[in-house]
């Protein structure tokens, strides 16, 4: 239950935020928070990460239907007693589902985090991408956890 919990917090904080943009704030509109670090941007997508398959949201819909099953079944079979798959499940889940609300009601994902790393202007992202991307490096510490473990228990 709690990691559905943390999928339902994930999908509140991103629409709640993506609400504030879009009546807020015109396209293309910026907000600096740190100069030449962190700014809030109103801009839109109709594609996945860096604008790639612009305009297939089929192919999104399809796709996040299936994550989405996928992470519900592995929450169900193999996050019992394992906390952090658990939780990185969560997040994915929850960052999976708040941008699958964007395109079916917007039929584009708003995007407004914009940061610059050492000068690279980094896509513009959302609470959503941020969700899952931390899942994904969970899910990651939780692999090398359980193979660290699997070789010790080999010894």
């Amino acid at each position: 239950m709690l990691y559905y919990i943390i999928a339902l917090f994930v999908i509140t904080l991103d629409q709640l935020t993506k609400w504030l943009i879009v009546k807020n704030m015109e396209i293309g509109e910026s907000i600096t928070i740190i100069d030449h670090f962190l700014y809030i941007v109103s801009h839109r997508n109709q594609g996945a990460a860096w604008g790639i398959l612009q305009g297939k949201m089929w192919f999104f819909y399809l796709i996040t239907v299936v994550v989405i099953i996928g992470i519900i079944y592995y929450i169900q079979k193999a996050a019992k007693g394992k906390r952090l798959l658990g939780v990185a499940l969560g997040m994915m889940l929850g960052g999976a589902i708040g941008n699958f609300i964007d395109r079916v009601v917007r039929k584009e994902v708003v995007d407004f985090i914009n940061t610059y790393i050492f000068g690279y202007d980094f896509p513009v992202f959302n609470i959503a991408d941020s969700s899952l991307v931390i899942g994904v490096g969970l899910l990651m510490i939780q692999m090398l956890k359980e193979e660290r473990e699997a070789k010790k228990e080999k010894k």
